[in-house]
């Protein structure tokens, strides 16, 4: 299959990407040479971001600070939510201090986070 070689090919890609994107529907049938173009060059611009636009696992000070602006919390009701003192969760959110397993059990439960963040393995 061709590959984007270049970031002009890449956006010159991506341009004809939103061109097409109005030509097609869930009823464009499989045949259509517009469906069929999108889907060619769909496939090349992600084999081509997986190489130069990589996007790598979050570590979990990021989904915790994230989760806390999602849910408009502060540090000291997260600290009391997962059974730490703030001095204690304000360590773990500077890296100074990874958690207990008990401190991870009560972030994946309590905040709704991954266990595999939580416990920073890679999918």
């Amino acid at each position: 299959m061709a590959q984007i070689k270049n970031e002009v090919a890449y956006k010159a890609a991506l341009a004809r990407i939103d061109a097409l994107l109005p030509l097609v529907s869930d009823e464009t049938p499989m045949t259509d040479s517009n469906l069929l173009e999108l889907e060619m060059l769909s496939d090349m611009v992600v084999e081509y971001e997986d190489v130069h636009y990589p996007i790598g696992v979050p570590n979990l000070v990021d989904v915790i600070k994230l989760r806390m602006y999602e849910l408009n919390l502060t540090q000291k009701a997260v600290a009391t939510m997962i059974g730490i003192s703030p001095a204690r969760f304000s360590e773990l959110l500077s890296g100074k201090r990874e958690p207990t397993f008990q401190t991870a059990r009560n972030i994946s439960i309590n905040l709704g986070i991954s266990p595999t963040t939580v416990l920073g393995v890679a999918m």
